[in-house]
């Protein structure tokens, strides 16, 4: 069952595992600039509770995912599709997919930190979703 980790208004902000922390950290830099994110931590990817993201899609109006993955075949690609399927009337902007780098997971450590989300990308997302500035 997934967890609200954060309650939020303007964007929704889904994720798993250690992007959780990515994730709660650009909510919490996000709110210094009067940005409401919620955050779900789905806990569990089989199964994945659409039904909670569903409804916070349908208060938020905006859906951000932060995925450590390959963007191809990866469980924000579901969601999105699920999202989609269920609220689309309720999206104010495209749904937006925040992961990993569509190549091999290189291996210094400047490369990691340019391939995977971070909370800099997670907020330029955000802002991207609410047709904001970066």
């Amino acid at each position: 069952m997934p967890d609200i980790k954060r309650a939020g208004t303007d964007v929704t902000i889904v994720s798993f595992g250690k992007m959780m922390k990515i994730a709660l950290k650009a909510a919490e830099e996000l709110e210094a600039e009067q940005i409401s994110a919620e955050v779900i931590d789905l806990r569990s990817v089989r199964p994945i509770d659409y039904n909670m993201i569903v409804e916070s899609v349908k208060k938020t109006n905006r859906l951000v995912i932060v995925e450590e993955s390959w963007p191809l075949a990866s469980i924000a690609s579901e969601i999105s599709f699920m999202v989609q399927k269920r609220a689309f009337d309720h999206l104010d902007a495209p749904i937006l997919r925040v992961m990993g780098g569509d190549v091999p997971l290189p291996y210094a450590p400047t490369l990691i930190e340019a391939y995977l989300p971070n909370p800099a990308r997670v907020i330029k997302a955000v802002k991207e979703v609410m047709y904001m500035k970066a």
